[in-house]
């Protein structure tokens, strides 16, 4: 079957850029709709691997918080950026091969998969 190569770049990159409109639930909704409404194999498969990489992201998020709290803010000089660069790096990677490259999707490193 042949897919809309376009739609599948803007379904693929809305659902990785996503992270980026907020940390909260509403986010991960795109995600989520568009993994139940999409024939489209990639973008399901790019869905999936938002949902997961927004799970990691919060656990992740209420780890460093913990840790941050635990030692009184110092070890947040050393946690927060790398927690940054790991919230912000990767889906920005992900949108730029999601419209490089539309015939496959992009896999998050380090993440766990549970979707």
């Amino acid at each position: 079957m042949e897919y809309d190569l376009d739609k599948r770049k803007l379904l693929s990159a809305l659902c990785h850029g996503s992270i980026f409109f907020s940390s909260l639930v509403v986010s991960i909704a795109i995600p989520i709709g568009t993994l139940l409404v999409s024939e489209d194999p990639i973008v399901k498969e790019s869905a999936k691997e938002a949902i997961n990489f927004h799970l990691n992201v919060w656990v992740y998020e209420v780890i460093v918080g913990v840790l941050v709290a635990l030692s009184f803010g110092l070890l947040g000089i050393i946690l927060v950026p790398i927690f940054f660069l790991f919230h912000w790096v990767p889906p920005i990677l992900a949108i730029l091969q999601s419209l490089s490259t539309p015939n496959q999707s992009y896999r998050y490193p380090f993440i766990f998969r549970l979707v």
